[in-house]
């Protein structure tokens, strides 16, 4: 007979049954860090995966002439890579830094929904695999561009389908998430945490989930009327049903204008809470950058269509269209001032997440600069379509979510893991990240003012050497990734301990960043007495 009393063995029985080990601990967690570190694991893998489609498509463009791939191959490439980088890279991302950091932040114990989060990160793999999956499916992955205009889109094979699947349960899960992320900092809040003093991370990503669940029906709508075109003889998009390609257009941009905020809002965030620590201030204007990011929010539901300039809309669309867009410029501008006032006369160190965070600053910038050149309508008509846009777009969206992103990952590495990062590979990872971004995307502004068009396979000779130039600079890039990875491994197996405040001097400010500093950290809930 055991020695151990009846109920205390059963009670430990009970333990171990909700606390499985190995990859059983993975599958059934809803603990919200571990479900924030599955989201960054995931990200990183399908970072990658998008990353090589484009190399191979910087490849092909190394010359004029087919070399590598078929035409259709590399509109399928085109497709998949941007479709996996905003669902698979950037948006998981920046959800895995909102499971790890808003609990804490906030000094809530967990996510208000555990399961609920463990299901929102379970469902991202199995979209992973449709997407790209439909690479294998008869005819191939959908070759229509991410934004899958019809009637490209209509005319394609199985592999749409798949995607448009994939991109179902994308938004499921993006939906879930929001829930969750809005039910926990209203509800879960530290006492004496107002809404004014938290941090700026938590206030970008309570705006985010906002736009999120807003959104995100908005795109299944569009890919369900897609998909009853394929397949149940509607005619939404149909011209010669009496549909119009264009409304699709107009439901689409709808979804992925605000989209593109939603990527760029949390990096925002990261921004606001890496960049005072460094300069050992409190952040400039708190509230004003509250306001900003909700005036950001907003007016993003009011521009979608100045992607769509070229579409034939009357001149009143088009000027309310470019001074909406312009408008956008008025918040965005506050930002980059504060945090530019946040860092003047700053005690100013330059680790590797200061580093990101000021490299994202200054190309971010150069990003909305040229946002602000494809606002205007007649500009916009001229470049519409050309490399200028897919130079902007990759300005605000790798120089800017992704610089960010990794800013966060340095900066919080440190408490993730207990153990310091390798200062020396952060450093190299930043600057050859910093000079083969360059090096890659400023010449695709020449190439598309000389009017060289996206996604194309084969150009004009006259494109031909910054074309080059651009394909080494993606090749450095692609492999300066491998960076991250060795410093993140490294850190996590054999990192030196970290101190409790990582940021040697920082001794006035904590983890997080409200501003005014606050009285405590809201690592655990104060007692209330």
């Amino acid at each position: 007979m055991s020695s151990i009393p009846h109920d205390h063995a059963a009670g430990h029985e009970h333990a171990h049954e909700h606390h499985p080990g190995g990859i059983m601990r993975w599958i059934m967690t809803t603990n919200h860090k571990d479900i924030g570190t599955l989201y960054l694991w995931f990200s990183f893998t399908m970072f990658i995966a998008g990353g090589i489609m484009a190399l191979t498509i910087r490849a092909e463009l190394f010359q004029p002439g087919l070399q590598l791939v078929e035409p259709e191959f590399f509109n399928q490439l085109n497709t998949v890579h941007g479709l996996i980088m905003i669902f698979g890279a950037i948006m998981p991302a920046a959800v895995g830094f909102a499971n790890w950091q808003v609990p804490m932040m906030i000094g809530a114990p967990d996510m208000a929904f555990g399961r609920l989060n463990n299901w929102s990160f379970w469902l991202l793999p199995f979209a992973g695999v449709l997407l790209l999956g439909s690479f294998l499916a008869p005819g191939g992955a959908p070759s229509a561009g991410w934004t899958l205009y019809p009637p490209l889109s209509v005319q394609a094979g199985m592999g749409m389908d798949m995607t448009i699947f994939a991109i179902h349960i994308m938004g499921a899960s993006s939906i879930m998430g929001s829930i969750n992320i809005i039910t926990t900092i209203l509800n879960m809040r530290a006492p004496g945490m107002t809404l004014m003093k938290m941090p700026l991370f938590v206030w970008t990503w309570l705006i985010t989930a906002y736009m999120l669940i807003a959104v995100m029906p908005v795109l299944a709508g569009s890919v369900t009327m897609l998909l009853t075109d394929r397949h149940f003889g509607t005619s939404f998009f149909n011209a010669a049903g009496g549909g119009d390609p264009v409304l699709f257009q107009h439901v689409f941009w709808f979804f992925g204008h605000p989209e593109v905020y939603i990527m760029i809002l949390p990096a925002f965030g990261i921004a606001s809470t890496v960049i005072p620590a460094f300069a050992r201030k409190p952040l400039f204007g708190y509230a004003s950058m509250v306001y900003a990011t909700a005036s950001i929010a907003i007016l993003s539901f009011l521009v979608w269509a100045h992607h769509m300039f070229t579409v034939g809309m009357p001149a009143a669309g088009q000027l309310f269209f470019m001074y909406a867009t312009m408008l956008i410029a008025v918040p965005t501008g506050v930002k980059v001032f504060n945090w530019l006032a946040t860092m003047w006369k700053g005690s100013m160190t330059f680790e590797t997440p200061m580093l990101f965070a000021i490299g994202f600053l200054f190309l971010f910038t150069i990003g909305g600069f040229t946002g602000l050149v494809l606002a205007i309508v007649p500009v916009d008509i001229s470049l519409h379509d050309t490399y200028y846009v897919v130079a902007h777009f990759h300005y605000v969206l790798v120089a800017g979510s992704l610089f960010a992103f990794f800013a966060g990952i340095y900066y919080w590495l440190p408490k993730w893991t207990g153990r310091m990062y390798d200062e020396t590979l952060g450093k190299w990872h930043f600057w050859l990240s910093f000079i083969f971004f360059n090096v890659t995307f400023f010449p695709m502004h020449f190439l598309g003012l000389a009017g060289m068009p996206r996604r194309v396979p084969d150009y004009a000779t006259q494109f031909t050497d910054w074309n080059m130039v651009a394909s080494i600079g993606a090749f450095g890039f692609g492999l300066s990734q491998l960076l991250l990875l060795i410093a993140v491994l490294k850190t996590i197996r054999s990192g030196p301990p970290a101190p409790a405040r990582p940021w040697e001097g920082a001794d006035t400010l904590e983890w997080t960043l409200p501003s005014p500093p606050p009285y405590h950290t809201f690592e655990t809930p104060p007692v209330v007495k």
